[in-house]
């Protein structure tokens, strides 16, 4: 038996060890975005053949900046989706009001804005109860849509808010803003303007520190995307219309 049978021997022996191994813990390995989309269980974007862009605000509300992209939003016609932390709800229940009322959507972004890597299924759903709670004591209207803390996602996460009915929606890879960094104004409005796609769901916060250069990005996103010819609607509404048509931007 030469060197190169003895190697490919011992490869396949050590695989088998590792599969059993496996088995036997009932490992399983993590499942990737594919899955969830295929599943109906997570969404990142919306195919849809419509000239149609979700606008979705995190973390908030706050007092001093989300008062600000409302009017802005206002302005332009926009409607958006706010993933709401269920404490600042109970701080600020006027502004989710508000948000409700001028045709936003309010979704749940728990309770504490804790991440979820290492907590269980009963205290990931505890966390968005609490949060739905407080949206239902605002606004007497239950939120459809999730969004964990940090985009962090994995079955454990998914299981735990479909139990509780709800879905769970990220963002656009190509439209993480990652605004909640100050990168600047030109980056932002760079990110959004050059990515531009039918069905994106985009990636803002309206809490979590110096919301100024998210606020001078909109003034610049939200005219220079309705000349393009795009109109701004909620995620649940983006999510009617999705299609099987091939999007051509």
């Amino acid at each position: 038996m030469n060197l190169f049978s003895r190697k490919a021997i011992l490869t396949i022996t050590v695989l088998a060890i590792l599969f059993s191994l496996g088995a036997q813990t009932g490992y399983t390995r993590e499942k990737n975005r594919k899955y969830f989309e295929e599943r109906g269980e997570a969404v990142w974007e919306v195919p849809t053949n419509q000239k149609v862009i979700a606008l979705t605000f995190d973390d908030g509300p706050n007092p001093a900046y989300t008062p600000r992209m409302l009017d802005l939003l206002k302005k332009y016609d926009a409607k958006a989706t706010f993933f709401v932390v269920g404490s600042r709800v109970n701080k600020y229940p006027e502004l989710v009001r508000r948000e409700i009322m001028e045709g936003h959507e309010v979704a749940n972004h728990t309770y504490n804005h804790k991440y979820f890597t290492r907590m269980t299924p009963d205290s990931i759903k505890n966390e968005i109860k609490l949060a739905e709670d407080a949206i239902v004591k605002a606004t007497k209207r239950r939120p459809l849509l999730f969004r964990p803390p940090g985009g962090i996602y994995n079955e454990t996460i998914i299981n735990s808010a479909k139990e509780l009915d709800y879905l769970v929606v990220m963002w656009s890879w190509h439209q993480d803003t990652r605004d909640w960094r100050n990168p600047g104004v030109k980056r932002i409005v760079n990110k959004v303007l050059k990515n531009a796609r039918r069905g994106d769901i985009v990636l803002f916060h309206d809490h979590g520190g110096n919301r100024e250069q998210t606020i001078k990005a909109l003034e610049q996103i939200l005219p220079e995307l309705t000349q393009r010819g795009y109109t701004f609607v909620t995620v649940s509404d983006l999510l009617q219309l999705r299609s099987n048509l091939k999007v051509d931007n």
